[in-house]
This record gives C-alpha cells, structure tokens and sequence, in this order.
C-alpha cells in the first residue's frame, strides 16, 4: 500500500519525485487529471481523505475567511482546545494544505492555495443540495454573497 504524502518524512517530501516533481517539470505542457486512470485520482482521494473531518473543515473555512490565524485564535473560532486545533493543523500542514509563517513565538496559519477553500465551498453547495428544495446558493441574493465567500 502506498504512504500518504502527508505520512511520509520531510526529506522524502522535499525529494524531488512523484507528481508534484512532475507538475513542476512539466508546468510548460497541458495534463488532463481528470481522466479515471490519472496518477492525481489517488492524490485527489487522498486530499478528501484528509477533509473528512469537520474540525478540518472549520479550519478551512476559519483561513479562507481570515486569511491568517494562529492556533489560538483559530481554538477560539472553533471552540476547541488550542491542542486539538493544533494536531489537525499539523495534519493539514503535512497534507500542504495549509503553511506557516512564524513571528517571533506565534505561528500563524493561512491555505497553502485558493484550490482547497473552492473545494470546501463547493461541498458545502452540495450538501444543501441533500436537503431537497432549492439551495441558497441558487436564490439570486444569496448567489451573489455566496460568490463573495466561496
């Protein structure tokens, strides 16, 4: 069985191989990672694995509306223990969902990218979806602030 990204060690993770190595080798030329035999539909799997978690959730949406947290500030909006937060931080680090950037003792937190935050937004639209009726998100009023957050 094959080690998750986020399992494997930084040495491993800085090693220049698998398909991150060759998204930036070949930047240059279009790939279709949409295709059911895609090297990425593991990756993908693997991204929804880690987002299988409503704390992790939360925390996406907490950077996605802030921008940048720490640990604390994010236990605060989330009302959970900073220690709790933090495991699921470091979690989403490795998984380079989120990165860092430290000041002095504090450790701040933002998404690594735009792609996770479209991503959460977009299962939060579909779970309205389950809800039978019309989703907010397709009232014309709602649209437009749903635009503005997602």
């Amino acid at each position: 069985m094959r080690t998750a990204h986020w399992a494997r060690s930084p040495a491993e993770l800085d090693r220049p191989s698998g398909a991150g190595f060759n998204l930036h080798m070949h930047a240059d030329k279009p790939i279709c990672g949409r295709l059911p035999d895609s090297q990425y539909v593991e990756l993908a799997v693997e991204v929804f694995a880690m987002l299988a978690d409503a704390t992790r959730v939360r925390i996406v949406l907490a950077l996605r509306d802030a921008g940048e947290l720490s640990v604390n500030h994010l236990a605060d909006i989330l009302d959970k223990q900073p220690a709790a937060v933090s495991q699921h931080l470091a979690k989403l680090r490795l998984a380079r969902i989120v990165a860092t950037r430290q000041d002095g003792q504090r450790v701040f937190y933002r998404l690594e990218n735009e792609h996770v935050s479209r991503l959460v937004s977009d299962a939060i639209f579909q779970a309205e979806h389950s809800l039978g009726g019309i989703p907010r998100h397709h009232h014309p009023a709602a649209s437009a602030e749903d635009e503005a957050t997602a």
